[in-house]
């Protein structure tokens, strides 16, 4: 059960690195971060298609791998 769940801690963080690598960035350095902040705070760049897929990917990777990481660690120490 430990090496199982092990695993799949691996195949978690292998797939939540991928999956960020694959996102483009959301600002141009600084002046991306000044003027396009507003922009998305506000609702004028939402995010579609590929987008989307990534940004829900992502998160269900990291809930993933913090519930994972979280019931190995009280596995192994048990």
């Amino acid at each position: 059960m430990e090496v199982f769940l092990k695993i799949l801690l691996v195949i978690a963080s292998i797939g939540l690195i991928a999956v960020v690598l694959l996102q483009k960035g959301k600002s141009a350095g600084l002046s991306g971060a000044i003027s396009g902040g507003a922009e998305h705070l506000f609702g004028k760049q939402k995010a579609r298609g590929l987008e989307l897929l990534l940004s829900r990917v992502t998160v269900g990777f990291a809930v993933a791998f913090f519930l994972l990481s979280l019931i190995v660690a009280y596995v192994v120490r048990a």
